[in-house]
């Protein structure tokens, strides 16, 4: 591995620790480094406080030797006032020669803004370096910047022959479980990990979810659910103001604490329309659970980044058929994963569509 390339894997590996706290922010890691020695490192620890590039360089015990330093960072530097100062004043005014980029900032106030400032003057900026792991990376940030929407990952569950649960018309009749402890898991370890998670109004109204973070450490994300009619009773769990919760109606409503009503025209296309409200609200990432009619909208519509297809092992006979995968060139398969286990397996099949995936063309392997 080349010396840019060790450093800038560095960056990204300081990054991923912001996950949990920076958001709606991109995690950035910075790494300083002198004569090809490691003098300096930090990244963006919490939203609002000061970025990689600060902390790396106030990490640097002797100053004198920035003037002759190579400061790497995972995305673009940032050359706007926002909650913090630009991180290109503190690079010029500590007169860092060289600076790293993994990939360019698509913000609008910074959008190569940053690198240009850079080059004016005088410090030489190298870009590219991993620049797909960094694109990756920071994929929700990415994709709200330059769509305007959310990042947005399907999820179901299957039986082995193929349906998503049995054929239910009251709350009273239990789901069929599918899922293994170690599935449930990974689907609470992705709850932890996005802004918010929405269903349908018969998941919520035959299900009762809770759809918080339960089975993993982390922070529950805010619950969304589509409720045209206002069907669903105010008993229901997610509507409990446990979770700050959003509920997309076609009726006025007046709210409560940690609930929000929000009118769409349902006589237009409402996906669009919910991932808008969404991203005004700076709710970067959405993970989509339910139920079929909701996922087979956002496949028909395009706008969706990954899917996940959990299959069990256990046959239902009949019942409620997912949504139907269109195999096309702009979807990709990824990966499968299979989760042996006492009594009951289980495999999830990743999906991509469109986004470009570092983990593209991975085997089946078992874990």
């Amino acid at each position: 591995m080349q010396e840019e390339e060790k450093y800038m894997m560095r960056c990204l590996t300081l990054a991923r620790a912001g996950a949990s706290s920076v958001a709606p922010n991109p995690m950035v890691g910075a790494v300083v480094t002198h004569r090809g020695r490691l003098i300096g490192e930090g990244y963006h620890r919490q939203f609002g406080e000061p970025h990689a590039e600060v902390n790396a360089i106030a990490s640097v015990r002797e100053e004198s030797l920035l003037r002759e330093a190579t400061l790497y960072v995972n995305l673009e530097p940032c050359s706007h006032y926002g909650k913090t100062p630009p991180c290109t004043e503190l690079i010029i005014r500590k007169r860092i020669r060289r600076v790293v980029v993994g990939c360019p900032d698509p913000y609008p106030e910074v959008a190569g803004r940053g690198i240009s400032i850079l080059r004016k003057a005088g410090v030489e900026v190298i870009t590219g370096v991993l620049e797909q792991e960094a694109i990756a990376l920071n994929a929700f940030f990415i994709t709200a910047q330059t769509q305007q929407r959310p990042y947005v990952i399907l999820k179901w569950a299957q039986s082995a022959d193929g349906f998503i649960d049995r054929i239910r018309t009251n709350p009273s009749e239990r789901p069929a479980q599918l899922s293994t402890p170690a599935t449930r898991r990974i689907v609470h370890k992705l709850r932890s990990e996005v802004a918010a998670i929405l269903v349908g109004t018969q998941t919520v109204w035959l299900d009762n979810p809770s759809l918080t973070v339960r089975h993993w450490a982390g922070a529950s994300p805010v619950r969304v659910f589509i409720d045209r009619n206002l069907r669903i009773p105010s008993t229901y769990h997610l509507l409990d103001s446990s979770v700050r919760t959003l509920v997309f109606t076609g009726q006025s409503a007046a709210g409560r604490q940690g609930v929000e009503y929000i009118l769409l025209d349902f006589s237009q296309p409402v996906i669009p329309q919910i991932l808008l409200h969404l991203y005004n609200r700076q709710l970067y990432s959405l993970l989509v659970e339910g139920g079929a009619r909701l996922h087979r909208g956002f496949l028909e519509s395009g706008l969706w980044d990954e899917l996940q297809v959990e299959t069990g092992s256990i046959h239902l006979g009949n019942g409620i058929k997912p949504a139907e995968i269109q195999h096309n060139p702009s979807i990709e398969h990824l990966k499968t994963v299979c989760f042996p286990a006492s009594g009951h397996a289980s495999k999830m099949a990743f999906y991509a569509h469109k986004h470009v995936n570092p983990n593209a063309g991975m085997d089946t392997k078992i874990v």
